[in-house]
């Protein structure tokens, strides 16, 4: 299973990001450590892992502490040992996807007449955890869930519209790019 995974810090001086490799993580307590290692004195830390074009993980650290986590489906954590790493300790599921009821923003609106109207929500996906990790960051859980319930949305197309949000868009765009 192919991943990337982007560590994304806000320090005094701004935003940073660099690439984990998971590899070697044997659980989540470990993968969180190697994303405090990333900028010990990082005000918020975020990992981003888009998996596989299908699966979306993200997990947060502020001041180094109380780690949360999401996961856009729950087959993630049922699919793979990466999924299971990140994901499988879950137990609460995110809000419902019917609950969704926010529209699409004008930058996920297609530019063609034939998928001009918002693209329903994959009836599959099951997300879980903390879908209001980014609140604070301009993210709320209905638009998180939304970004990642649109049909033809990939992983990385999810964590593009995030950074833009949040204001780390291009040091992801950098790291992916590198």
């Amino acid at each position: 299973m192919s991943y990337f995974a982007a560590a994304v810090v806000r320090g005094s001086t701004g935003w940073s990001a660099a690439e984990l490799d998971l590899g070697g993580a044997a659980d989540i307590d470990e993968v969180a450590e190697l994303l405090r290692e990333v900028e010990p004195d990082a005000e918020t830390s975020l990992l981003f892992v888009e998996s596989d074009d299908t699966y979306l993980a993200i997990l947060r650290l502020d001041d180094g502490d109380d780690l949360r986590v999401f996961g856009s489906d729950s087959a993630f954590a049922e699919e793979s040992r990466l999924g299971a790493l990140l994901l499988g300790d879950i137990k609460s599921p995110a809000l419902e996807m019917d609950d969704v009821v926010e529209p699409a923003t004008p930058a996920l609106a297609s530019s063609t007449d034939e998928e001009s109207e918002q693209p329903a929500a994959d009836p599959d996906a099951d997300p879980i955890g903390d879908a209001d990790l980014l609140a604070n960051l301009g993210i709320s859980a209905h638009r998180l869930l939304a970004l990642c319930a649109q049909e033809r949305m990939l992983p990385a197309d999810v964590t593009v519209e995030l950074g833009k949000v949040i204001g780390c868009g291009d040091v992801i765009e950098e790291l992916r790019e590198a």
